[in-house]
């Protein structure tokens, strides 16, 4: 730790040294970045009265960043290591310290995705995006009950547009890959690109995989005196899952690597996804709608060590299940952007997000070697102990207005208000194949309505040529229908909703002639309610505090060259939480959140010219965290390496792209599916790779 703070100050006191050297001069025009997420409007970043970090298309593609993780690694305060109960190509982000797969919100162009149940990150797509953009706190009231710590919203290139180029890459493993997008031939006034990708990713665990194919394509037309907008997608995924380390006591005890899971495990995934869109100029404003369905059908084979590794009387130490699921997802919106005078504009409408889960799962028990050397039998070759299934129906419905009042040249004001009506219910089954008397059949459902808002004021204190300071601070109230899991127990209760409130502050603009963007903030989050994972299933945890500094900046050394720091020190504690440990109550009020790091640091550049010789290099920096909730078992800090190097010649590219060089194995995401299980961070990867420009 000691060492990379000094490495980074060294290079932060050298920067100026560096522009001078290379003759440094800012962009030739001033044009502030725009965002859509916090507004549904386009709104410049910097006056803005909340933390938005932008990522271009271009940015991710020079760095050569395939995930989530390395997409987002300047960000501040930010990480999404891979993997989890999802698999290999999910990812579990943190915000504002909170580690958790479901408290943020994840947007893909417009619509939540994987609507009212959990982010569908595994089925996210890089390919063509034009940016992404990342807003800290709660979703804004124009999304609804649906995220506490933030919004990630990927935006691909819209139809008629697109990076028309394709590319090809081979790595570690024997891992392949490939995508391409292309912006079709326009039909009258119809436009219309797609996009489309593949890969075989193949891991250390040579039982770990990821092979998939994705498919999008963008079309809009002119209509009616308005415009039409048609998105159609596809995901086809299977995945072989890695296995957990387990943890006893103060340390993880089994092998790295070694898969427990048995032989015909696989997260197998058919999604399909479409969206109708129109908008249109009214006397009301401006007029916009969008529809969305999404359905999935997942099979999900799993089974996992139990924690006392311990061999029972029928010769069995770990559980399996084999699920069935199909997952439905609806997104509705409607809403008007009216402009009623110079200074103030609005936003209203209505919307509703609407889910239905249903799943059948057949649990039982089988061995596995506690080194993994031996595939373990296939689930269809053991007895079936149970079947469980669950059925849930869940709508979040909701109707919203945010003003956007500007009072003067140098003020920003930012309030909404949204009316929240969630309604739930839960089917739950049981049976138990030794004993019908304890066969169970339950069902549950809550309702809620409730208010949420925001209110929000920046004001540029300081503003000469490129140059400018921007104080900004937010207050957020909001809540959100407990998560589902998915798991192969019976949970037949629906949890209490989450609820909190937040409070941001800071300052952020330009210095240096428009040469160094910054933006530090400080920020305050009281939960209630956080459903965390217990050996007994889901639960509501009492009350927590979030809070910390976070700092981020990008230097533009040059026109090609960018440098980048962030740093941001979170505190993660329980308020009030007494839980079951292992049948004695336990309170940890006060103990530091699991997984949850005091500082989060990057430190890197990026060298991206259209021609010649680009290369790229970020330090992704995790302080120490805890395991479990009572803060006895903790794990070692760590700094993973991400590099690019390659050289683009007319319409032709190569590269090399290197991830966690530094080969950190660390414990990352725990499991809710086994206990005192915990999920390591990938081993370091190559990957070479050609691309070809189309035109």
């Amino acid at each position: 730790m000691r060492l990379f703070r000094t490495r980074v100050a060294l290079a932060a006191a050298l920067l100026p040294l560096v522009s001078t050297a290379v003759h440094a001069e800012a962009p030739a025009a001033d044009l502030p970045a725009v965002q859509v997420t916090a507004t549904r409007t386009p709104e410049p970043v910097d006056r803005l009265p909340a933390s938005v970090t932008i990522i271009s298309g271009d940015e991710l593609r020079a760095r050569g960043a395939d995930s989530l993780r390395s997409a987002l690694a300047f960000v501040a305060g930010v990480d999404a290591p891979p993997g989890g109960d999802a698999g290999p190509a999910s990812a579990v982000p943190s915000i504002w310290g909170l580690h958790e797969f479901d408290a943020f919100l994840l947007v893909v162009d417009g619509v939540p995705w994987g609507g009212a149940f959990n982010p569908s990150i595994p089925t996210l797509d890089l390919t063509n995006v034009e940016r992404i953009e990342v807003l800290k706190g709660a979703a804004p009231v124009i999304y609804g009950a649906t995220a506490f710590v933030g919004v990630i919203q990927v935006i691909h290139y819209p139809a008629g547009q697109a990076t028309n180029n394709v590319q090809l890459g081979y790595g570690s493993y024997g891992s392949l890959r490939g995508s391409g997008a292309y912006a079709l031939p326009s039909i009258g006034g119809y436009q219309q690109s797609i996009s489309v990708s593949g890969e075989r990713q193949q891991f250390s665990d040579p039982r770990e995989g990821i092979n998939n194919g994705r498919f999008l394509y963008r079309g809009a037309a002119p209509l009616a005196g308005g415009n039409l907008r048609i998105d159609a997608d596809a995901s086809l995924q299977r995945q072989a899952p890695s296995s957990p380390s387990i943890r006893q006591d103060q340390q993880l005890v089994t092998r790295v690597d070694a898969n427990f899971n048995p032989a015909d495990a696989r997260i197998d995934e058919h999604r399909y996804h479409f969206v109708l869109g129109y908008s249109h100029d009214t006397f009301l404003g401006l007029w916009d709608t969008t529809a969305s369905y999404a359905h999935s059908n997942v099979t999900d084979v799993r089974g996992f060590l139990r924690p006392d590794l311990q061999t029972d009387d029928v010769g069995t130490n770990s559980d399996y299940f084999n699920q069935d699921r199909g997952i439905l997802d609806a997104y509705f919106d409607t809403h008007f952007s009216k402009r009623l005078a110079r200074t103030l504009s609005l936003v209203y409408g209505a919307d509703l997000l609407y889910g239905s889960g249903k799943q059948q799962s057949t649990n039982g028990a089988y061995f596995a070697t506690i080194d993994g050397s031996q595939i373990p039998q296939g689930t269809a070759d053991r007895p079936v102990d149970e079947i469980n299934g669950i059925d849930d129906r869940r709508s979040f419905l909701g109707q919203y207005a945010q003003l956007d009042w500007k009072p003067g040249t140098r003020w920003n004001v930012l309030a909404g208000l949204r009316l929240n009506e969630t309604h739930e219910r839960k089917t739950s089954t049981h049976i138990d194949t030794a004993d019908d008397t304890a066969d169970t059949y339950a069902y549950d459902a809550k309702n809620k309505t409730k208010l949420s808002g925001t209110l929000g004021v920046s004001y540029q204190a300081w503003h000469l040529g490129r140059d400018e300071a921007v104080l900004y601070a937010d207050y957020r109230n909001t809540f959100k229908p407990s998560a589902i899991d998915f798991g192969p127990d019976v949970t037949p209760t629906v949890l209490n909703p989450e609820t909190a409130r937040s409070y941001e502050g800071g300052v952020k603009g330009k210095v240096g002639g428009g040469l160094i963007e910054y933006d530090a903030s400080i920020f305050f989050l009281h939960f209630n309610n956080l459903v965390v994972s217990t050996a007994s299933g889901l639960q509501n945890a009492g009350s927590e505090i979030f809070r910390g500094f976070e700092l981020e900046t990008r230097f533009h050394i040059y026109n090609d060259l960018t440098t980048g720091l962030s740093y941001s020190y979170h505190d993660a504690r329980f308020v009030k939480y007494i839980a079951d440990d292992g049948g004695t109550p336990a309170d940890f009020g006060g103990k530091r959140q699991p997984l949850s790091p005091h500082v989060l640091a990057s430190y890197g550049f990026y060298y991206t010219p259209h021609q010649g010789l680009n290369a790229s290099v970020i330090a992704a920096y995790v302080g120490n965290r805890y395991l479990d909730e009572g803060n006895t078992a903790s794990t070692h800090s760590y700094t993973t390496i991400d590099a690019t190097v390659g050289y683009h010649y007319r319409r032709y590219g190569i590269s090399l792209n290197g991830y966690n060089l530094t080969n950190e194995r660390k414990p990352v995401t725990a499991s809710e599916f086994g206990d005192s299980s915990f999920y390591l961070l990938p081993a370091r990867s190559l990957i070479a790779n050609l691309s070809v420009d189309l035109k």
